[in-house]
């Protein structure tokens, strides 16, 4: 935002740097969460199925 002295902001300028801390500040909370472990599911779960639905296709593909 540059303004010189003794001249208002634009309010498009102000409500576009409002928008830009509001999303970094809601990024930075995602952050913090996705430190703090708070998954629905386990990684390892989500691998173990991913495996399970890649061998299934691949039992499809083969034994056609």
């Amino acid at each position: 935002m540059t303004t010189h002295p003794g001249q208002q902001p634009d309010p498009e300028e102000i409500r576009k740097l409002n928008r830009y801390d509001r999303r970094r500040e809601r990024i930075r909370q995602q952050v913090q969460q996705a430190r703090h472990g708070r998954h629905i599911v386990p990684t390892w779960l989500m691998a173990a199925i991913l495996g399970l639905f890649l061998a299934g296709w691949l039992y499809l593909i083969i034994t056609k």
